[in-house]
């Protein structure tokens, strides 16, 4: 069910025309090209979307993954090659638009007419973004827009003059002006960024996550309708499994003494709210950003006030924020995986979406007893 490779121009942001452009991960022999041809071509965002995805397509559909595990899918942007991938694709499955933020330009940017995008968290009640978090993140924004309005004056006013006055200043850089529109690009995202309406971290709930599958079967049986029965088995088995996992969460969390979570970023809003806990981030929706001298003074307030003995930071993160603020209320550090991506040991020794989970609950019941 592969489509044809387009040979129409691909036009991006930065006005580079790509024509012509051939699939990297097409097979060369021309048996398994023919195999491939009769799957469907899915593309998912990032590492929780991919499970989902191939636990309910199996072997029925090619499956690929756009951000890879050791980059943080707040950050990532799609280069050209990406958007290839993607416009060559049958659906593209992403979590939430207050994560992949730049799913809103893919139908600006590419043709889609044959490409189905499934968002996964559709009819979901999404979380608001905190205030708190807001406020905090806000005073980070201004700070950084400061050091870029030093580096780029009149930057975001007029980009196409802004490039070529750049070309003539710093010489013969073939690529700048290419470079200065994708940093416009991500200027735009980063300001996005900082302004979440809604927290996406849907996945780390398993009761969000039983409902993002349902979402993304329920959408490829609409485009690949005889596959429908397979479709439908797949989905059913790895909800239960869901659904034993949510059990299980809240059966242990109903009875842990403590309900309050200090966490490096507030990726756990989801989860929280599923089993009756109350989380408490240090920083905002992104884990770069660090917490002002005021912010800390609250959280140590709120930690011996509460008895919180355990801080929270996340796989994949740098832990010095975390490692700070429990030195100064003397506490342990205890990691959570926000399953943004899977190390290199996690995939050798086989994890997977649910036995991650199970480990994140085990940490949770022994810092919380």
């Amino acid at each position: 069910m592969k489509k044809i490779l387009f040979t129409a121009a691909l036009l991006t942001t930065s006005s580079v025309i790509f024509a012509g452009c051939q699939s990297t991960n097409k097979s060369v022999n021309t048996d398994e090209k023919a195999v491939d041809e009769e799957k469907l071509e899915i593309v998912t965002s990032f590492y929780p979307m991919y499970e989902f995805t191939k636990e309910i397509v199996g072997d029925q559909a090619n499956v690929s993954m756009l951000i890879p595990s050791s980059v943080e899918p707040h950050d990532w942007e799609p280069s050209a090659k990406d958007l290839e991938q993607i416009q060559n694709a049958d659906a593209l499955v992403f979590n939430n638009e207050n994560m992949e933020t730049w799913i809103n330009e893919i139908e600006t940017t590419i043709d889609t007419k044959n490409l189905t995008i499934i968002d996964a968290s559709k009819g979901i009640d999404l979380l608001p973004f905190s205030a708190e978090v807001h406020e905090h993140e806000h005073e980070h924004e201004d700070k950084e827009h400061a050091h870029e309005g030093e580096a780029h004056e009149h930057e975001g006013e007029e980009h196409a003059h802004e490039v070529e006055a750049h070309e003539h200043e710093n010489g013969e850089h073939t690529h700048e002006g290419e470079a200065h529109e994708h940093e416009g690009e991500a200027h735009e995202h980063e300001e996005h960024d900082h302004y979440h309406e809604f927290d996406p971290h849907l996945w780390l709930s398993p009761k969000m996550a039983i409902k993002e599958v349902e979402n993304i079967a329920n959408e490829l049986i609409k485009i690949d309708p005889e596959n429908k029965e397979v479709y439908e088995t797949n989905k059913n088995n790895y909800v239960e499994k869901l659904k034993q996992l949510d059990q299980t969460y809240n059966e242990t969390l109903a009875n842990v003494k403590n309900k309050e979570i200090i966490t490096q970023h507030a990726a756990f809003g989801y989860l929280a709210d599923s089993y009756g806990l109350k989380q408490v981030p240090i920083a905002g929706l992104s884990p770069d950003n660090e917490p002002s001298a005021k912010q800390l003074n609250e959280l140590k307030e709120f930690a011996t006030e509460h008895n919180i003995n355990t801080i929270f930071f996340e796989e994949n993160a740098s832990s010095k924020v975390a490692e700070t603020l429990a030195n100064e209320l003397n506490a342990k550090t205890a990691v959570l995986n926000t399953l943004e991506g899977l190390t290199e040991e996690d995939e050798k020794n086989g994890e997977s979406y649910i036995s991650i989970m199970e480990e994140n609950l085990k940490v949770l019941q022994e810092a919380l007893k």
